[in-house]
């Protein structure tokens, strides 16, 4: 029977584990009512502030979004195997909390791999001491500990237990895999869900496919997880280029395919496309954001509606910070990733905004969408010209018709008549005016015997916004965009009066009321049968409109369920929520201007005041019903301290070149054999770092060795990951640095040597920036295992083994002492060791020098000071400190990099580099974030 669930969880003696999620070939089941689960991916650990958490939150339920899926990485919760440690801002259970309080349901993804643009792709450094396999059985007891530790933390929010857990995502991208690789390989799969089952995790698993290749999908035996899915990045990651969509990057047999691979399932695609990861040296965020903006979202994500998705998640929704090493190498310390949401959490891109329509569009139209079948995309069926392209939606009654250009990346505006089938009959659309228009990189849907609460809307050329049913009257939202001519009937109706604006043609026609009109920036309201306000509007307005659910009764509480009352609520910037309280409609929101509020479905039942944020605001009713008021905006007053102008405090953070230092309690180099799988050992001993528990920041060795004078040159061999820097110092002497590039992840140098005089005893010290450890989903790489450190070195005229070796990193490298802060935040600088980039460092009687002062030669200096921040009370103030400076005192400065604490926590990584070639600005931006 269609609509009804027919597939829950069976394991092996197959008797369900659980009732509550369930679904069928069309969606998911929750309680059982059918749901479309639009999700956005936010990662708790890229926002180390809990309390913020419930704002993302927020922001991402007001787009009219159902889910957030999330990854853990492993590497910051288990930087000591063996010693798992949740807790403090790496603990879930606030973040459980928040969105249960929100209403956002859960689909979690603790890997053990994940990818995600995270060092080592969520493993810990100490696994490249093992030589394993990575992602094979062999490898599994190495992550029994992370998995049943945090399998039991996410079993305890399933929804089963009163939690927003819905849904759990064994491993990652397991899709491809070297040559001579057994893959894939199902007895590994089966094993990873049968860890995550034994921790208690009841809810369905979902896959995702690094593509549409049907993995594991059902019935597919060992390993077959119950919801297959994929992911998908049609649009690459060229950000340099961001008005370049390529011929033939639109997909169009997902299908196809997923007919072929799943067709029992709900069609679920894991990871599309929200916006672009950026490496060092990229073209920035901010033009990621053009590459993937609203446009891209008309186009892109309404072809994944055009095959009747109905699990979607956009990754990202809201990217965060790689603070404190945890990002890979290949990306600095912003994650923005050009999402809807920016990094200091605004939602002031227009994709938002889109995003927002669409995705109250497809709430708005539940069953009748997702039981639809999509039929197969040609050019020029239903229109008048083959210069566009049409996928028909096929449902019950009601019909979907996704048009969009032939060729998917035409600016040009097309002019065409649509001709449908409709219950009255073929109908050519519009009847009253010459033709519609596609402008250029954009998509329409049009529907057909769509049903308003009762009334059938025949046909619409607009797009359906949303609508709801208030007692006995109904509100349907529709807008156009700019040099638009739209058209929409009624059927059975013939009463109409024009409340609001002008230029509206009604006509009645074989029994149905047409009503067409030029989108303007004027908005239209018209009164249908006393009974449904119809509200024509054009896009950028209808971005002010807003649809908030109101609390049911437990257990559905706030989350989606297509049975919530709601309010639809113009009010401008945000709305986060909306709750009735005696005769008291509360809403709450986020103002950047005094706004005018309009609920225009009326005050819910019983409600005769309007509270913004706890305040009571005079409020009107018209004859309508349209609750009308007017919210005050006073900016505030921020005075935030010049950085230039403060007392600041300098330390020498590199004494271990001086000829006094003593590094007799640094970390003697000497395994003799590493187990690295990845790379050949060259030195009489292991210099790589991990193998000395140093997995993180920045590294320092010293090479001591007796000289015979005959010395002359020194051939360095460093691997830091692509973008990292070294530096070498013989004595107190310089000889040279490895600035750094962005395709270079190791570099190989010849040094020439001061005269050493012989039977004296000399120092080599390196520091090597290690940007964070490789991430690759190919099974069989290993790529995680390229160590940091020293390659291999040879020393003029003497044997490797003339030098001894000690090194050292972040203190306590895997026995690390900051648990505050995690295993990642800090690396092995003088200042970071003795922890003085945490709050209160013993400065009182360093050097006073600001760090525009800079450093004479070649070295690091540590610059310390303080200040306070007094925000007003009441506003949501994000900070943001960047980089940008590659001049002093207009003169060009040479190869530096710099790393911002804040608070103890390394919220900015920059560096200027330069080479023979050409010469790179590299920079990164990062948010703090004061709210009150």
């Amino acid at each position: 029977m269609r609509g009804k669930p027919n597939h829950i969880i069976k394991p092996y003696k197959r008797e369900p584990l659980q009732n509550l999620v369930t679904w069928d070939a069309h969606s998911v089941f929750v309680r059982g009512e059918r749901i479309m689960l639009y999700n956005g991916e936010f990662h708790p650990f890229r926002l180390p502030v809990p309390s913020l958490w419930l704002d993302i939150f927020q922001k991402i339920k007001a787009l009219g979004f159902s889910g957030v899926s999330f990854y853990v990485d492993w590497a910051l919760l288990e930087g000591k195997q063996g010693n798992f440690a949740a807790e403090g801002i790496f603990a879930l259970e606030p973040f459980f909390a928040a969105a249960s309080e929100a209403g956002i349901y859960l689909v979690a993804r603790p890997g053990p791999y994940i990818n995600a643009e995270v060092s080592g792709g969520g493993f810990p450094g100490w696994l490249q001491r093992y030589r394993a396999v990575l992602r094979t059985p062999d490898y599994l007891p190495e992550a029994d500990n992370y998995v049943r530790n945090i399998g039991r933390i996410i079993a305890k929010a399933q929804i089963t237990n009163g939690g927003p857990v819905i849904l759990v995502q064994p491993e990652n991208e397991y899709t491809f895999a070297t040559a001579g690789t057994v893959f894939p390989n199902a007895a590994y799969f089966q094993a990873v869900e049968d860890q995550l089952r034994a921790t208690g995790i009841v809810v369905p698993f979902v896959s995702n496919d690094a593509g549409p290749l049907g993995l594991f999908a059902p019935g597919n035996g060992t390993g077959e997880v119950q919801i297959y899915g994929h992911d998908s990045y049609p649009l690459g990651f060229d950000c340099a280029n961001p008005y370049n969509w390529p011929a033939g990057a639109l997909p169009t047999s997902f299908h196809t395919l997923h007919l072929q691979q799943s067709p029992t399932t709900p069609y679920t695609i894991s990871e599309f496309q929200g916006g672009s990861f950026d490496p060092w040296g990229g073209s920035s965020f901010a033009k990621c954001a053009v590459l993937l903006n609203e446009q891209f979202e008309r186009v892109f994500f309404k072809n994944d509606y055009s095959v009747a998705i109905a699990i979607l998640n956009i990754y990202m929704i809201y990217g965060g910070t790689n603070w404190g090493n945890l990002g890979h190498p290949g990306g600095y310390t912003s994650y923005d990733y050009g999402a809807a949401i920016t990094e200091e959490r605004l939602v002031t891109r227009e994709k938002y905004s889109e995003l927002k329509l669409e995705a109250n569009f497809l709430r708005a139209s539940g069953s009748a969408y997702l039981t639809a079948v999509p039929g197969n995309v040609t050019n020029g069926s239903y229109v008048n010209t083959d210069a566009l392209a049409i996928t028909p939606l096929i449902g019950n009654k009601t019909n979907f018709y996704i048009v969009r250009h032939a060729a998917y990346n035409s600016q040009a505006s097309t002019n065409y008549k649509l001709t449908v089938p409709t219950s009255a009959g073929n109908i050519s659309i519009p009847q009253l005016s010459p033709t519609l228009t596609l402008n250029g990189r954009d998509s329409k849907i049009h529907v057909t015997d769509y049903n308003i609460g009762g009334v059938s809307v025949l046909y619409s050329s607009a797009e359906i916004f949303t609508w709801k049913t208030f007692g006995a009257r109904k509100v349907l939202v529709l807008y156009g965009g700019p040099n638009e001519t739209h058209e929409i009937a009624f059927s059975d109706c013939k009463h109409y009066e024009v409340i609001e604006g002008a230029g509206l043609t009604v006509q009645a026609k074989n029994g149905a009321l047409l009503i067409n009109w030029a989108v303007t920036p004027d908005r239209k309201v018209i009164e249908i049968e006393e009974n449904l306000f119809v509200y024509i509007l054009d896009r950028n307005d209808a971005y002010n409109y807003w649809v908030l659910d109101i609390p049911g009764q437990s257990p559905a509480d706030n989350y989606t369920v297509p049975t919530a009352s709601s309010v639809i609520v113009k009010a401008g910037y945000l709305l986060r929520t909306a709750t009735v309280n005696d005769s008291g409609l509360y809403l709450t929101g986020d103002l950047n201007a005094t706004t005018p509020i309009e609920v225009i479905g009326g005050a819910p039942k019983g409600c005769s005041e309007l509270f913004f944020n706890g305040r009571k605001v005079q409020a009107s009713q018209d004859k309508y019903g349209v609750v009308t008021a007017s919210v005050i905006y006073s900016c505030p007053s921020v005075t935030l301290p010049s950085l230039t102008d403060l007392d600041w405090k300098y330390l020498d953070s590199l004494p271990e070149i001086q000829p006094t230092y003593d590094d007799s309690a640094w970390t003697s180099a000497d395994v003799k054999i590493s187990n690295n799988t990845v790379q050949n050992q060259t030195t009489p001993t292991s210099l790589f770092a991990s193998d000395y528990d140093y997995n993180t920041g920045n590294l320092l060795y010293r090479g001591h060795f007796t000289a015979t004078g005959k010395e002359s040159v020194l051939y360095l061999k460093t691997q830091g990951g692509t973008a990292y820097g070294a530096s070498v110092w013989l004595n107190n002497t310089f000889l040279g640095s490895w600035p750094g590039i962005d395709r270079d992840s190791n570099y190989s140098q010849t040094l020439t040597l001061p005269k050493l005089i012989s039977g004296r005893p000399a120092v080599l010290t390196v520091l090597i920036d290690n940007m964070g450890l490789d991430e690759d989903f190919t099974v069989g790489s290993d790529k995680m295992k390229n160590p940091r450190g020293i390659l291999n070195y040879a020393l003029s005229g003497r044997d490797q083994s003339a030098i001894t070796w000690r090194l050292t990193g972040n203190l306590g490298g895997e026995e690390y002492q900051d648990k505050t802060r995690g295993p990642l935040n800090e690396g092995g600088l003088y200042a970071e060791r003795q922890g003085y980039h945490l709050p209160s460092p013993p400065s009182g009687n360093w050097k006073n020098s600001k760090p525009t002062d800079g450093i004479t030669s070649a070295g690091v200096g540590f610059y310390t000071t303080s200040f306070n921040l007094d925000m007003p009370v009441g506003y949501d103030i994000p900070l943001s400190f960047v980089f940008t400076n590659s001049t002093a005192n207009g003169v060009a400065v040479s190869a530096y990099r710099v790393q911002l604490y804040v608070n103890g926590y390394q919220f900015g990584k920059y560096g200027k580099f330069s080479t023979i070639s050409r010469s790179l600005m590299y920079y990164s931006t990062s948010s703090t974030f004061v709210s009150s």
